[in-house]
């Protein structure tokens, strides 16, 4: 991989992990810059691997990185959001009053 792919995975995996934090926690900063951007690029590998096996296209054409790919780790990145939330609540349970 060349840095100027490298730079662009970067970018992608922050946008996708921003996009997927905004959309679980209906806030405009997501997770934070970090950790959205953790959840992006994982997201992107768990995304880009379940749309193969699935043979989901879903017609965006191609760029340096096809529109597939960035719809891939936007779905990848909203499942690890996701599951992460749930076992955030499975571990800190509601207090009761």
């Amino acid at each position: 991989m060349e840095l100027g792919e490298l730079i662009v995975w970067v970018v992608i995996g922050l946008l996708a992990g921003s996009l997927a934090g905004m959309v679980v926690n209906q806030s405009r900063q997501g997770f934070g810059l970090v950790t959205n951007l953790i959840f992006g690029l994982v997201g992107a590998v768990v995304g880009g691997f379940l749309f193969d096996k699935l043979e989901i296209d879903v017609g965006l054409g191609s760029l340096t990185i096809s529109g597939n790919q960035v719809a891939a780790a936007f779905v990848g990145a909203l499942i690890l959001v996701v599951l992460a939330k749930f076992l955030e609540g499975r571990r800190h349970p509601p207090k009761k009053q």
